[in-house]
């Protein structure tokens, strides 16, 4: 089942309050249970739907609303926030050793390459959607990023 699918169906739990949705597509099956408001929560997944570090990451529970907004960010430049469109791994450089797609300071134009986020063994460019100057890049080399996680910041 594909990634942006699974968070639509997670997104679609949270906000309709309803407890359990379950589909099933061919031979995947995918299960997503809500605990009652005033618990803690927690979403439970088919297991064999989700590589391991997404499984630990969905067992986990979920993060009060109060806790969220006391480990708020430091504040991010202005200016156009690119976001990852997937959950993968973010890669700054086409491969180990060479230098970054982009660098602070650095002007691009829209539909340049940015970045590549490796999503189940797929390299996937991240273009940039508006032009301008780079003001920041938030991720590292190898670090996992989350679907609409913030990756640069274009002045």
């Amino acid at each position: 089942m594909d990634l942006r699918k699974l968070k639509k169906l997670i997104d679609l739990v949270q906000d309709s309050g309803i407890a359990e949705l379950e589909i099933t597509e061919a031979e995947e099956k995918v299960r997503i249970t809500r605990t009652p408001t005033g618990q803690p929560g927690q979403m439970m997944y088919a297991p064999q739907m989700l590589p391991a570090h997404m499984y630990a990451q969905a067992m986990a529970p979920a993060a009060a609303p109060a806790m969220v907004a006391e480990t708020a960010e430091p504040a991010q430049p202005e200016g156009h926030v690119v976001k990852s469109p997937m959950v993968g791994t973010f890669y700054r450089s086409p491969s180990p050793g060479s230098k970054p797609f982009v660098e602070v300071g650095q002007s691009v134009k829209a539909g340049e390459t940015l970045c590549i986020i490796e999503a189940m063994k797929l390299m996937n460019e991240i273009e940039a959607d508006v032009g301008g100057v780079i003001k920041a890049v938030l991720i590292e080399t190898g670090q996992p990023v989350e679907y609409g996680e913030p990756l640069f910041v274009i002045g």
